[in-house]
């Protein structure tokens, strides 16, 4: 039976949502489209889960998020040990935030209630364990309250994150349905063009900011697919040998100007001595070539893309044929 492989996806997130009729009830799940996942939890679309289908906690918003995951798969373990600290085999026993004090009628441990906090300092935890450590992860926060509350547990954590953890914040476009601002009073517009300005803005804004696709790193592909269509890969920037086009696993420099190709391993090699003898995946390093910064990342989305998605690839650098202009027929 064949393996089945795809690219990196574009994006695939665990989420945060929370009531904005009662903010104790909170939901964690995963996808690949924040904006749509929403709308089904909201009932504005097909979908969504049976915990978030009350029309008594309805409307819900994406508080914060996680990206940056490898794979759907890589984001479902990292969900599904985010819902259930209390036994997930990714957190050590002596290492657990959450612990369950009861047990279902099987004899299972009975998952122990959440609170905002409580799932704050188990993604502080999780970003932290062997497991998910050296993964490419970003967090989002998307209210005030909440990123206040991940700054003050990170405050008082006895062990920090890793330096190169990226955190953003977009307090511009907190949502709670797609396309909707998360104000639902009903008090009347005063003037129907700033409705449409601010609903405008609210979708390129908080989770309607997210890329959903590969359009952030076309230029990068398009560079990519130049080099090794024409085999322009030269000599590696690493090792300086020569490149065999079609032959081994070669990465690209991510910065724009620079055509920098190295062998998959040397690149690795290259990147690791500044991160320790004990760690076996890079997070970030410096091109030889022209000494920009790469995110290891940003070149291993490329590759996987490269190798994998050609119909992702192709769809991406599409371009698209412009029409004739319709010549009116002169009357006689």
């Amino acid at each position: 039976m064949a393996i089945q492989t795809k690219p990196i996806p574009a994006l695939y997130t665990v989420y945060i949502l929370r009531s904005t009729v009662r903010h104790a009830s909170l939901y964690i799940g995963s996808t690949p489209n924040p904006p749509r996942r929403l709308g089904q939890h909201n009932g504005t679309a097909r979908g969504g889960a049976a915990k978030t289908s009350r029309n008594s906690l309805r409307p819900w918003q994406m508080v914060g998020l996680i990206s940056g995951f490898p794979s759907m798969v890589a984001a479902l373990k990292f969900e599904w040990a985010l819902t259930n600290p209390h036994l997930s085999v990714h957190i050590p026993s002596d290492s657990r935030l959450s612990r369950s004090t009861q047990v279902k009628a099987n004899g299972q441990p009975r998952r122990p209630s959440k609170s905002m906090v409580s799932i704050l300092s188990n993604v502080h935890l999780l970003l932290r364990v062997p497991s998910f450590v050296r993964w490419p992860l970003k967090l989002h926060f998307f209210v005030p309250e909440v990123y206040a509350a991940w700054q003050k547990w990170c405050a008082t954590a006895a062990v920090p994150l890793r330096p190169s953890l990226e955190v953003v914040t977009d307090f511009g476009g907190a949502q709670t349905s797609e396309g909707e601002p998360d104000d639902y009073s009903a008090a009347p517009l005063a003037e129907e063009s700033e409705s449409s300005d601010e609903l405008e803005q609210t979708k390129t804004c908080g989770i309607h900011a997210l890329p959903l696709d590969y359009e952030p790193i076309k230029d990068y592909v398009a560079k990519a697919r130049g080099i090794f269509e024409f085999e322009r890969e030269g000599d590696c920037v690493v090792c300086h040998r020569a490149i065999k086009s079609g032959e081994g696993l070669h990465a690209v420099c991510t910065n724009g100007g620079c055509d920098g190709v190295g062998h998959l391993s040397c690149w690795s090699r290259h990147f690791m001595p500044s991160q320790g003898l004990d760690n076996i995946l890079p997070i970030q390093g410096w091109c030889p070539k022209c000494h920009g910064e790469i995110q290891w990342s940003d070149m291993m989305k490329e590759l996987t893309l490269r190798l994998r998605g050609k119909k992702e690839v192709d769809k991406l650098l599409k371009t698209k044929k412009r029409r004739a202009p319709n010549k009116a027929k002169a009357k006689v």
